[in-house]
């Protein structure tokens, strides 16, 4: 795990810079942009809806119950909130790592591939095209699997860490992909997903941990007021790209270390 961490020393100080930062401005406004549309025009219809899926089926008397079960009857008056919240927490993810993965990590390969590992050969192994099959494949299974373990939001700790695993999942596929896309061959990438699972997912669960943090903000907003839905989703999103900015530095730095370390392999073996 010393690559793990002296990745994340490098990012850690490359995260803050100027250039790391206009790099973050892409997928931000491109994400500000699709989540102000649907919420000025989706939210209260979303509201709506629950609203009146709740009163058909007698649902209110069922979820104050559950809720008051497992001590958290305070929020029976919000449930409906609660749960548009939860239906577009996944979304609001997915959009944030496809547009890091699109609008921005080529930029950081470049970027760190030049400044730290400038005699590391192209071998172009992977596509924009590949990039959007593979976000576009990832954040959809990732969206389906948190609806999927919504129940768990009844023990609030064992749904944190399933949900922390299910990012530690999705970010290893994605920004691994993303990160040797344009250094390392097909086969390269393949090898190096398969000797180096546990690393990569260590590093998506190290962010996954992290990413529980907007969730946090929006349960708030939500106890609050509907009011702050919007405000509280604009917080999120901006903390989304950032950590998707540091995940997307740490994967880069180690996937390419990583990467150079493979290529020597044969060298120091004929030594």
């Amino acid at each position: 795990m010393k690559g793990v961490a002296t990745a994340y020393r490098r990012a850690l100080r490359a995260q803050f810079t100027g250039r790391m930062l206009l790099l973050s401005g892409a997928p931000l406004v491109l994400s500000l942009l699709l989540w102000g549309v649907v919420l000025w025009f989706g939210l209260q219809p979303l509201l709506d809806w629950l609203h009146g899926l709740f009163s058909r089926y007698d649902a209110f008397e069922t979820s104050s119950n559950v809720l008051a079960t497992v001590g958290l009857g305070v929020l029976k008056v919000v449930v409906v909130p609660l749960l548009a919240i939860a239906l577009l927490l996944p979304l609001m993810i997915g959009s944030s790592l496809l547009f890091m993965g699109v609008a921005a990590m080529p930029a950081i390969e470049r970027h760190v591939g030049r400044q730290q590992f400038p005699k590391l050969e192209k071998k172009e192994g992977g596509s924009f095209l590949g990039s959007i099959a593979v976000n576009v494949g990832s954040s959809a299974v990732f969206a389906l699997l948190w609806l999927l373990t919504l129940p768990l939001y009844a023990i609030p700790p064992l749904a944190w860490l399933v949900q922390a695993c299910l990012w530690a999942w999705v970010t290893s596929r994605v920004m691994s992909y993303d990160a040797l896309a344009a250094h390392a061959s097909r086969a390269e990438r393949e090898a190096l997903m398969r000797t180096r699972r546990m690393p990569l997912l260590a590093i998506g669960l190290a962010t996954g941990l992290a990413g529980a943090l907007p969730g946090i903000a929006w349960m708030g907003g939500a106890v609050l007021s509907v009011v702050l839905f919007p405000v509280l989703a604009m917080l999120s999103l901006w903390l989304y790209v950032m950590l998707f900015l540091f995940a997307g530095l740490w994967f880069q730095y180690y996937c390419l270390q990583a990467l150079e370390e493979l290529r020597t392999e044969p060298v120091t073996t004929m030594a």
